[in-house]
């Protein structure tokens, strides 16, 4: 028998945001590859997220190990402009006092 070896698309795909997500599905490469990092296997990557293919897994997390200064970088910039989003709506909606200000509302 033989087996016939065939090169296979990745599945991720970058929507028109620059954000990378998984097998069209709106689960993106950072959360993957993050929970990997924290130490999640694929099975448990898969239960978290079940609308990923376990086989999209492995083949993201093949593709991160494969290319991580790469892909740590993209996260990073990620991150960095999460920081920047959460520092301007800050300013705009100042968090302290929140709470109270809400419960205040409510009376």
């Amino acid at each position: 028998m033989t087996i016939a070896i065939t090169i296979e698309p990745i599945p991720m795909e970058t929507d028109a945001s620059g954000v990378v997500r998984i097998a069209k599905t709106r689960v993106t490469l950072d959360t993957v590859v993050t929970a990997f990092l924290e130490g999640a296997t694929a099975e448990e990557i898969g239960e978290q997220y079940p609308s990923l293919q376990l086989s999209d897994i492995y083949f993201v997390l093949g593709y991160y190990l494969r290319h991580k200064i790469e892909i740590d970088a993209y996260i990073a910039q990620r991150q960095h402009r999460s920081e920047i989003v959460r520092q301007e709506v800050e300013k705009r909606f100042n968090p302290i006092g929140l709470r109270d200000r809400l419960l205040a509302r409510k009376n």
